[in-house]
C-alpha cells in the first residue's frame, strides 16, 4: 500500500508539473459556457440577433430555455467531452512514459509494476471526476448569471449525480485508451482508437444497437431534447463493465510482462 501511494504521488506531481491539467480543465470548461450562450440566445432571440448571434441553430438544438435543458446540455456534454478529454488524459498519463523514453527506467524501480498502473488508473480517475465536478459548478454559475428560469434544489441534486455517473461510465472506458498507449507505446494509437470508438458509438446509435455497445452508453444517458431517445437497462452498465475489465486486466498483465528494453 505504501508503494501505491509513493507511486500516486510520484504521478501526481508529474502532473502538477506540466500544463495538461490546466488545459484539460480550460476545454472542458467550455461545455457550460456555450451552453449559457444557447441559454441566452433562447431566453431572448431578439436580442441575441441584435447582437449578432445566431438564434435559428440554437432553437433547433436546444428546444427551450430552463434548467432542465440545461442540465442535460451538460450531462450529454460531459459524455461527449468526456470521450475525447478523458481518453487524451489517459494516453497522456500513460503514454508520455514512451515520448519522454522514461518508461525503461520506470520498470527498473523496486516499485511494483502493479502499484505503478494502479496508481496511474487512480490518478486518472481523481482527474476526470474532478474535470467533472468543477464542470457542473462552473456550470451551476454559468446558469445563475443568465438567469435560467426553471430552477429547483431538486432538479439540480438530481443533475448533479447524473453528471457524475456520466462521467463515470465514460471514465470506465478509457482501460482499453491505457491499454493502446502501453502497447503502441506513445499518444497515437489510444488517440486513434477513442476516435474510432466515438464514430462507431454514431454508427451503432444509428443502427439501433447503442444500448449493447459500450462506447455509446454514456451518451444514452441524456439528451438536450428531452427524455432519453434509448432504453438504458442492466446490460447496457453491463457492457461498460465489461469493457473496463478487460481494459484494466489487459493493461495490467501487459506491464507486468513488458521487458526494461522498452
Amino acid at each position: 500500500m505504501n508503494a501505491f501511494f509513493a507511486a500516486l504521488w510520484a504521478e501526481a506531481l508529474k502532473a502538477r508539473r506540466s500544463k495538461v491539467p490546466l488545459l484539460t480543465a480550460a476545454g472542458f470548461l467550455i461545455l457550460p459556457v456555450i451552453g449559457g450562450l444557447f441559454m441566452f440566445i433562447l431566453k431572448d432571440p431578439e436580442r441575441a440577433k441584435t447582437m449578432g448571434l445566431i438564434s435559428v441553430k440554437a432553437q433547433i438544438t436546444a428546444a427551450v430555455a430552463d434548467w432542465p435543458t440545461y442540465f442535460g446540455m451538460l450531462t450529454l456534454g460531459t459524455a461527449i467531452g468526456g470521450a475525447i478529454l478523458f481518453a487524451i488524459i489517459t494516453a497522456w498519463v500513460f503514454g508520455r512514459e514512451f515520448s519522454d523514453h522514461t518508461a525503461k527506467e520506470l520498470l527498473a524501480l523496486p516499485t511494483s509494476r502493479g502499484a505503478i498502473v494502479g496508481a496511474k488508473f487512480a490518478l486518472i480517475a481523481l482527474w476526470a471526476l474532478g474535470l467533472a465536478l468543477l464542470v457542473f459548478m462552473v456550470g451551476l454559475g454559468v446558469g445563475m448569471a443568465v438567469r435560467i428560469p426553471g430552477w429547483s434544489p431538486e432538479l439540480a441534486w438530481a443533475s448533479f449525480w447524473a453528471v457524475l455517473f456520466t462521467a463515470l461510465l465514460t471514465l470506465m472506458l478509457t482501460p482499453f485508451v491505457a491499454l493502446l498507449a502501453s502497447a503502441g507505446r506513445g499518444y497515437l494509437p489510444p488517440l486513434g482508437w477513442a476516435l474510432l470508438m466515438m464514430a462507431l458509438a454514431q454508427v451503432a446509435s444509428a443502427m439501433g444497437w447503442a444500448d449493447w455497445f459500450p462506447w455509446a452508453v454514456p451518451g444514452l444517458l441524456s439528451s438536450f431534447n428531452g427524455p432519453r431517445s434509448e432504453p438504458i437497462a442492466l446490460h447496457s452498465y453491463l457492457a461498460v463493465l465489461l469493457a473496463c475489465i478487460v481494459g484494466v486486466v489487459a493493461t495490467f498483465a501487459l506491464w507486468q510482462s513488458a521487458d526494461q528494453t522498452r
